[in-house]
């Protein structure tokens, strides 16, 4: 039997992520004649939903998983090819996919995403949350455990720790302070009193369409194997995941600071070696007094401070690193030192005819000085909405300026049911000695953060209905001269929006 033809088109888009089906998205509608090929390994897709400019820079919008064959209603234009890439051919400017197909492309953008860094592969008392698939096999074992470890001090291992209620909580964390991703130790002392009070029922619902792969797994068999890549997790991706354990109590968490796992044993190779693990600390005081734990766990982790704790399952949320590794086989591609693949200020790669958006990519060109990269969702939606536009200006021989989005570093989020907006260096980023902070917090209620140097803004936290976002946004881009307002301009009972409206 001959093969099948390749499928051919101008533009090829790989990922169903964010930033890939912004972009296939993109390519479209600007060639509404054309076919857009988007490569996904999962039936379902990440679209963006419910999209508002806030400001400026700053955009909000939720992220809905719907199956690719909604995307292809919207754009009958876009035809979504369902299986992993194995192997691309650039110099043929062709990629096979696992399920033995062939795609020619004139151009390609490769939005493949990350995949999480796990602490300890092919361990099964060690988790990793990245997709949907993952956080319901987390849902499915947290719902028979009384006790659980959580390892990093990113988005997903603050919202989770949070969110779990009935389950005793280890949370062990290289830093001093949590969310240092995002805070600094004064912000995170605030969030700090969240985690031990007891939560309010009144939970905001969420009123979106809710899209998963468990409805096709009985029909097509597609539950994703454990290694399998399935796209990131959306903002609210907890969700309707009922997130409870076995015990009647709602928070208790005690956090490990400046430490790392050093090594799991499981049940049995625990009780050979005889060693002492300790029993659940009563409060999160330097506890000299930890007693040693009478119950036998599934496993134990000992930390780098030589402590030692059973649990029923380690979740691991340290991070993720770029999926390059189905790309580079015979391919010349330039990778940035985080592991991505370098992207120039039209997101080309290093590779003629292919580029890179979202969390597989690498930024090096020369930032603006308020800016810089993180692998969040709003960067994958800005990414593959600009990587679209580079590609259709090069296929038109048409100049474009660099996108607006990528002058302020802008994101807004909620961590412990506080909305949080961080602008520019909010956390001093790459700023020399020179620079000073300025804060004012009101417990419970609000955290504001500035970051200046030379007497003007550079970035912000601002934590709580500040209701401050748009003015610091305009001070930052603007760089005015703001010496003269000194200590005032955080001063509650002066209207700084009046001053820079």
């Amino acid at each position: 039997m001959a093969a099948p033809l390749p499928a051919r088109s101008r533009f090829v888009v790989v990922g169903g992520g964010i930033a890939g089906v912004t972009c296939a998205e993109r390519l479209a509608t600007e060639f509404p004649s054309e076919d857009i090929l988007l490569v996904t390994a999962s039936p379902v897709i990440k679209a963006v939903t419910n999209f508002k400019q806030v400001s400026k820079t700053l955009e909000e919008f939720d992220v809905e998983e719907q199956p690719s064959t909604m995307l292809e209603k919207r754009y009958p234009n876009i035809k979504v090819i369902e299986s992993g890439v194995k192997q691309l051919k650039s110099q043929e400017h062709k990629i096979f996919t696992e399920d033995g197909k062939q795609c020619i492309y004139e151009k390609l953008c490769l939005c493949a995403g990350a995949k999480p860094k796990l602490i300890f592969e092919e361990n099964p008392y060690v988790l990793g949350i990245r997709d949907t698939d993952s956080a319901q096999a987390f849902q499915n074992h947290l719902a028979k455990a009384k006790r659980i470890a959580v390892v990093g001090n990113g988005g997903i291992a603050l919202e989770l720790v949070y969110e779990i209620e009935g389950c005793e909580v280890l949370w062990a964390i290289k830093d001093k302070a949590i969310g240092n991703t995002f805070f600094d130790a004064g912000a995170a002392e605030f969030l700090i009193p969240k985690l031990t009070a007891e939560k309010l029922e009144t939970a905001i619902t969420c009123k979106r369409t809710k899209y998963t792969t468990e409805g096709s797994e009985k029909e097509e068999g597609s539950v994703a194997a454990a290694n399998k890549l399935g796209t990131a997790l959306g903002p609210d991706w907890h969700e309707g995941l009922h997130l409870k354990g076995t015990k009647e109590f709602s928070h208790k968490v005690h956090i490990e600071t400046r430490c790392e796992i050093k090594k799991i044993y499981l049940q049995q190779e625990f009780k050979q070696l005889q060693k002492t693990s300790l029993s659940f600390p009563k409060d999160n005081s330097d506890n000299q007094n930890a007693h040693p734990d009478e119950e036998l766990w599934p496993v134990y982790m000992e930390l780098t401070n030589g402590k030692i704790y059973g649990c029923d399952f380690i979740v691991s949320a340290t991070g993720v690193v770029p999926n390059v590794k189905p790309f580079l086989d015979g391919n010349n591609f330039a990778l940035g030192e985080d592991g991505g693949l370098k992207v120039d200020k039209h997101m080309h790669s290093s590779v003629a005819d292919i580029y890179a958006a979202g969390d597989i990519c690498t930024a090096s060109w020369e930032p603006s000085p308020v800016w810089q990269q993180m692998r969040l969702w709003t960067q994958a939606r800005q990414m593959g909405w600009y990587a679209a536009k580079c590609m259709v200006a090069d296929f038109l021989g048409e100049s474009i300026d660099m996108d607006f989005s990528f002058e302020l570093f802008a994101h807004v989020t909620k961590f412990f049911n506080y909305k949080v907006v961080l602008l520019g260096k909010y956390n001093a980023q790459g700023l020399d000695l020179d620079h000073e902070l300025m804060l004012r917090c009101t417990k419970g209620q609000e955290y504001v953060k500035v970051v200046m140097q030379n007497g003007r803004m550079m970035g912000a936290v601002l934590i709580g209905e500040t209701d401050l976002e748009e003015t610091f946004e305009n001070l930052i881009l603007n760089q005015m001269d703001l010496s003269a307002y000194g200590e005032d301009l955080l001063n509650p009972n002066v209207d700084i929006e009046d001053y820079f409206d």
